[in-house]
C-alpha cells in the first residue's frame, strides 16, 4: 500500500524543517515539544495533577472522571530515550484517558545522555512497583522508546498481575538490524540514523546491544506476560523488530493482539489532531484497554 494522503502531505510540509540529525539535544527535546500540536486541542479533564513518584521521579495523571478506584494505566512517553516529557505527550494522555475511561499516570523517566541505561528502565520498574500498590488494576502503555521500556517492566513484573500491554512501534532491538530498518532508512519521518543516534545516546560505550533490559527482542523467557496489543506502522524501521517481538510473545504461549497500520510511518499515534490513522489507532488502543481493564461498556 502507498502512503496515507494526509501522512504524504505531512511530509511534505515537513521537508522545511532541519532534518533531525542536525539537531542537538536541547533542539530535539524542542522539536518534539513543538510536534505535540499535531495531537490537536487538549480536552479539559475534571482532575489533572503533577505528582511524584519513588525516586523522585515526576509523573502527571489524568482522571477522566472524579471516581475513586479507576484503573491505572502507566503511559512511558517516546523520544528515542534522550528526548519527550509531560508536555510533548499531553494531549494523546488527555484523549487516551477520556476515550479509555481510566487514570493515565505519564511517567517523566530520566532520560540520556544526562542519564544513560539502564536509568530510564530502572525508573519504569519503580513506577510499576508503586502503581501496582494502589490497589486499582494496572496497565502499561507506550510508543517508540517508552513501548521499549513498557515491554521490559511487563517482562519484569510477571508476578506483579498487570492486566495488559500496549507497545506502539516499540523501539526493541539495539541491534538496528530488521530488514525494515533498510527499507524504510530514509524519507518516512524519523529513520535508521535517527533510531541509531538514540540507541546510542541511550547505551554507554560497550554496552552489550542485546541485553534483554535494553532490547527485549532477546529476552529468552517471555512466558507469563501481561496481554499485549502491540501497534506497528507499515512504513517504520521499527515496524519488523516490533512484529518480531509480538511473533516472539505468541510463540511463549502469551495473549497477543498485533496490528500493522498502513501508509502510517513512525511516530504517527501522537498526531491524532493532524491523521485520521492516529485517530483509528486510539481508539484501538482504547478499546483494548478498556477490555482489559474492565472500563468497557
Amino acid at each position: 500500500m502507498s502512503l496515507d494522503p494526509e501522512v504524504a502531505a505531512l511530509l511534505e510540509r515537513q521537508k522545511s524543517l532541519p532534518p533531525r540529525s542536525s539537531l542537538d539535544v536541547a533542539g530535539t527535546r524542542e522539536m518534539l515539544r513543538q510536534a505535540a500540536a499535531l495531537a490537536g486541542a487538549p480536552p479539559m479533564l475534571p482532575r489533572v495533577e503533577d505528582i511524584v513518584l519513588p525516586g523522585e521521579m515526576g509523573a502527571r495523571q489524568y482522571w477522566p472522571t472524579v471516581d475513586e478506584g479507576q484503573p491505572i494505566v502507566l503511559y512511558f512517553h517516546g523520544g528515542r530515550f534522550f528526548s519527550g516529557d509531560l508536555e510533548s505527550h499531553d494531549t494523546v494522555c488527555r484523549l487516551l484517558a477520556v476515550a479509555a475511561r481510566c487514570r493515565i499516570i505519564a511517567v517523566d523517566y530520566r532520560l540520556a545522555p544526562e542519564h544513560r541505561f539502564p536509568a530510564a528502565a530502572e525508573d519504569a520498574c519503580r513506577a510499576v512497583e508503586w502503581a501496582t500498590k494502589q490497589g486499582a488494576p494496572v496497565g502499561l502503555a507506550g510508543d517508540s522508546a517508552g513501548a521499549n521500556l513498557a515491554a521490559v517492566t511487563a517482562l519484569h513484573h510477571r508476578e506483579s498481575n498487570l492486566q495488559c500491554q500496549v507497545l506502539i512501534y516499540p523501539m526493541i532491538d539495539a541491534t538496528c538490524s530488521s530488514p525494515s530498518f533498510t527499507a524504510y532508512a530514509d524519507g518516512y519521518g524519523p529513520g535508521a540514523v535517527d533510531m541509531k543516534r538514540g540507541w546510542a545516546e541511550y547505551l554507554p560505550v560497550g554496552a552489550d546491544p542485546r541485553d534483554p533490559l535494553a532490547s527485549p527482542l532477546y529476552e529468552r523467557d517471555t512466558a507469563g506476560v501481561a496481554p499485549a496489543f502491540i501497534l506497528t506502522a507499515e512504513y517504520d524501521t521499527l515496524r519488523d523488530e516490533g512484529e518480531a517481538y509480538a511473533q516472539k510473545l505468541i510463540e511463549s504461549g502469551n495473549t497477543v493482539q498485533v496490528r500493522r497500520y498502513l501508509g502510517a510511518i513512525h511516530g504517527f499515534f501522537t498526531m491524532p489532531g493532524t491523521l485520521r490513522l492516529a485517530r483509528e489507532a486510539l481508539k484501538d488502543v482504547a478499546e483494548f484497554l478498556r477490555f482489559r481493564l474492565g472500563t468497557g461498556d
